[in-house]
């Protein structure tokens, strides 16, 4: 046998593997974005609590840090979508 038939029939028997490898890359990809925002939220509050006068400052820092996490996380996303459907 050839070398290259060897290795696309190898490919064709992880082709299930990697589609479920990208949805579970997903689910954690959300679940890490949600964790992420959360300790942002949080740590804000926390902030605003201690210094309420600086309550414009820790605001537009918190959203620009949300920002960045939910980038992160619509960019792994696309990449599992487009693992699981290519």
């Amino acid at each position: 046998m050839d070398l290259l038939t060897i290795f696309l029939q190898l490919t064709g028997d992880f082709a299930a593997i990697a589609r479920l490898g990208a949805g579970i890359g997903a689910g954690i990809a959300v679940v890490g974005a949600g964790i992420g925002i959360g300790n942002i939220g949080k740590s804000a509050l926390e902030s605003i609590a201690r210094q309420p006068e600086a309550v414009g400052d820790i605001r537009s820092n918190m959203i620009i840090a949300a920002a960045l996490v939910e980038g992160v996380a619509f960019f792994a996303i696309v990449v599992c979508l487009l693992i699981l459907f290519i």
